[in-house]
């Protein structure tokens, strides 16, 4: 009888056991799953900022991945149709920034619109954009 109750604890330990290997690789799971999506996220995210916003902090968003939003400057716009360059300045307030964008323009892309540009600044201050949007115009303005 002895050797009953010698092995009763045993066997309730074991189950314990288990339970608490469970619960650590649960937590040690979740763990990775919260780094991974933390990561994921910080690098991914991109804000937009505003003209005089990117100038004030240009050092510290050089060689960043970022969203300056501004309008075109009239009589800035220079293209290169043969290597599909497009070069030009967005404004908003007293600040500018020269962009130089290669790639397909957006067929709403004109002197005067809203843009967005998104992509890194170089060391000259020059902004070289992977992506551009037009904003459209908050109202309906009919031609004629």
């Amino acid at each position: 009888m002895e050797t009953q109750t010698e092995e009763t604890p045993r066997k309730k330990n074991v189950p314990l056991l288990k339970r608490k290997r469970f619960i650590f690789a649960g937590a040690i799971v979740l763990i990775a799953i919260a780094f991974l999506a933390y990561i994921g996220v910080s690098k991914f995210a991109t804000y937009d900022i505003t003209v005089s916003d990117f100038v004030a902090k240009a050092d510290s968003y050089t060689g960043k991945q970022v969203r300056v939003v501004g309008q075109v400057v009239p009589g800035s716009v220079n293209q290169d149709t043969k290597n599909f360059t497009l070069s030009f300045t967005i404004a908003e307030g007293n600040e500018s920034l020269p962009v130089v964008y290669q790639g397909v323009v957006p067929d709403t892309f004109k002197e005067g619109t809203d843009i967005v540009a998104e992509g890194k600044s170089d060391q000259q201050g020059v902004f070289h954009a992977s992506q551009l949007i037009t904003k459209c115009p908050a109202k309906y303005e009919p031609s004629g």
